[in-house]
């Protein structure tokens, strides 16, 4: 089942169950989800594309949550946390940075990269190995520390 359906399938169930923060959070995902597809021209989305969408609306979230705790609105960041529990449910599972590190030395052999001028290529099949589990931040971070070491 593309994650797309199980979303789909949730917020119906959310709405039975009247589960209004799920159906509000699912609601705005979709939405969200919708856009996308018209924009990229496509009646489904692949799974990488979803979670590119929840990955933004979680930067999101985590955004709000800040700027609520510094307003002092405890009620909010309740719900922006409720809400952000909810998208981590459909992300996939994340790699370990141990698991990461072994996929970015591999990488570094295989292209036989020595230096921060071939972060690039490395980071272009790192990520094409781990796919949406990992976050394309952390895995440049990693990328870069690994070649400063090599230099």
């Amino acid at each position: 089942m593309l994650l797309e359906e199980r979303i789909l399938k949730d917020y119906n169930e959310a709405l039975k169950k009247k589960d209004y923060i799920r159906v509000s959070t699912l609601r705005f995902l979709r939405a969200a989800l919708a856009n996308l597809a018209i924009e990229k021209r496509k009646d489904k989305l692949d799974d990488s594309e979803v979670v590119s969408v929840i990955r933004k609306q979680i930067k999101s979230h985590l955004e709000s949550i800040e700027q609520f705790k510094r307003g002092n609105r405890p009620d909010l960041v309740e719900k922006e946390t409720a809400e952000l529990k909810i998208l981590n449910s459909y992300l996939p599972e994340e790699l370990s940075e141990e698991k990461l590190r072994e996929i970015i030395k591999e990488a570094i052999i295989s292209l036989g990269a020595s230096s921060l001028k071939d972060m690039g290529k490395v980071m272009k099949l790192v990520l094409e190995k781990v796919k949406e589990r990992a976050d394309a931040k952390k895995v440049s971070d990693l990328v870069k520390e690994s070649l400063s070491k090599n230099v």
